[in-house]
């Protein structure tokens, strides 16, 4: 009694040893609470940088304007204007990733288990605790049974193996989409590449824009810094030129104004002349961005005052006769059958001489003319004008010039300009992200809860009476209520067949 008490005593009074406190963080850090926290609180921030418009997006400044004070002071405090690149979002991100890489290392060899080592052997009490089971009994020898048993489970899409007991028992064992075991490990691999193309996206490229104008050659474009109400630009130079050779904006209503609510979309028609690639030519528009050497280019707005893209243009011979009539592109030129050469000048859309030069008085279509540089045969180039507007024929800006009286017919509706947005991804981190890990992460997910792992053990023991007990049970990883009434299909199926004399009967 006494060494029974003393050793209890002595049993009590030792301490468990506490784990190591690096055991302790990394089990915390591995924990999967602990992930859905950290995703919860990431969602929250990615909310709120959806309804704050960030400093980087057009129209900022507007936003900025109309906050309180104390919103400015709050929300610049937070980084709330530029939640995306603040340093508690990106260290957040890091460390649910590191969650998220533990977290797989801890639990993938017991997921792996299901797939390298099934548990094809079962006994009756643990068969009854499965999520579904059932039994019965039938006159049938146990060979038998097991076969019909096998051929129903491989009918209905289960791979199957048979083991032989030392009693003499059989468990018939099923299952299909064990893969899907793994589809919790996609999703992370999913969410981990959407992290570092995100990082890496937002390390290593900038935003910039450019202005394009028919004609235009260039080997610059602006880089945008903004520090909230405080935007700056500075000049980078390309590896390669633009040369914009067109410019087209269609519209709902071809006889309406060039704003937003009347086009449909807008397209610029660009030439890149790289010394190492040589010629690309490329046709962004407003659903068609293009990618070239790690530089995205993207519509962004127009400089909405009227031009045109094409003109159509009568030429009334001043001796009388039949007009010609002509079409001629923005810095385009086109010659007469009598040899007289027409090139573009400018466009203007509320026609007025200013300082004795062509000018719009504004950016509609008011007194829309055609400036043209009009040369004839061994003479020299003279300016003629186009009015679309009737004009007294006794006006002198309306005289004959070069021979012609000239009437402009119709034109085809463009802005001055289209501003190119210019996102720089050199290591292409944001195609990464959204490509393979937003995608893959839509799939990853489509995969684990459309699909499901399904196992179906049936044991098969001989009773002393010349009967055998069918003991059926199954459990799924998901999706338990579907799985549920495919169990009872299946054990409707063997029962059936194993009370016929002739299962082909």
């Amino acid at each position: 009694m006494s060494t029974d008490a003393s050793t209890t005593a002595s049993r009590a009074g030792v301490k468990r040893p506490k784990p190591p406190l690096i055991d302790a963080v990394i089990a915390f850090l591995s924990s999967v609470r602990f992930g859905v926290t950290l995703l919860c609180i990431l969602v929250v921030l990615s909310m709120i940088g959806m309804l704050i418009i960030q400093q980087n997006v057009q129209g900022f400044d507007a936003y900025y304007a109309t906050r309180t004070p104390a919103e400015k002071l709050v929300y610049g405090y937070l980084g709330f204007f530029d939640i995306y690149h603040s340093w508690y979002y990106n260290f957040l991100l890091l460390v649910l990733s590191l969650n998220i890489i533990l977290a797989s290392i801890d639990r993938f060899p017991a997921a792996w288990s299901y797939i390298r080592k099934p548990k094809v052997t079962a006994t009756k009490p643990w068969l009854a605790r499965q999520i579904a089971s059932c039994e019965s009994e039938v006159a049938i020898e146990l060979t038998d049974a097991a076969n019909r048993i096998s051929d129903i489970f491989k009918s209905k899409g289960l791979k199957v193996i048979t083991t032989l007991s030392a009693d003499g028992t059989k468990t018939i064992f099923g299952e299909r989409g064990k893969s899907n075991r793994l589809g919790a490990y996609l999703v992370h691999v999913a969410l981990l590449t959407l992290f570092l193309g995100h990082f890496v996206a937002l390390q290593t490229g900038f935003d910039a824009d450019v202005s394009m104008t028919p004609g235009q050659v260039t080997n610059q474009i602006q880089l945008i810094q903004i520090n909230l109400d405080k935007t700056e630009k500075f000049a980078v130079t390309l590896p390669f030129s633009i040369t914009c050779t067109d410019i087209q904006q269609k519209l709902i209503n071809p006889n309406g104004n060039i704003d937003v609510t009347n086009t449909l979309d807008w397209r610029t028609q660009i030439q890149i002349d790289d010394p190492e690639y040589g010629v690309t030519v490329a046709d962004i528009s407003l659903n068609k961005p293009f990618t070239y050497r790690g530089y995205r280019f993207f519509q962004a707005q127009t400089i909405p005052v009227g031009h045109a893209r094409v003109m159509t243009v009568d030429a009334f011979p001043e001796s009388g006769g039949d007009p010609i009539r002509f079409q001629i592109p923005r810095n385009g030129r086109i010659s007469l059958s009598d040899g007289t050469l027409v090139e573009y000048d400018s466009f203007q859309a509320d026609f007025t001489l200013s300082g004795g030069q062509p000018d719009t008085k504004s950016a509609d279509y008011n007194n829309p003319a055609a400036v043209f540089n009009v040369t004839k045969p061994s003479s020299e180039p003279i300016k003629v004008y186009a009015f679309a507007n009737k004009l007294p024929d006794n006006a002198p800006i309306n005289a004959p010039r070069a021979g012609y009286r000239w009437k402009l017919v119709g034109f085809e509706k463009a802005p001055s300009a289209h501003i190119l947005s210019i996102k720089f991804d050199p290591y292409d981190g944001s195609f990464i992200a959204w490509y393979f890990g937003g995608a893959g992460l839509m799939l990853a997910l489509g995969f684990v809860f459309l699909f499901s792992h399904k196992r179906i053990w049936a044991l098969v023991e001989a009773n002393p009476k010349g009967t055998v007990t069918i003991t059926m049970a199954g459990d799924s990883n998901r999706n338990h209520l579907g799985f549920k009434d495919f169990f009872k299909i299946i054990s409707s199926e063997v029962e059936k067949q194993c009370r016929k004399r002739n299962p082909t009967a």
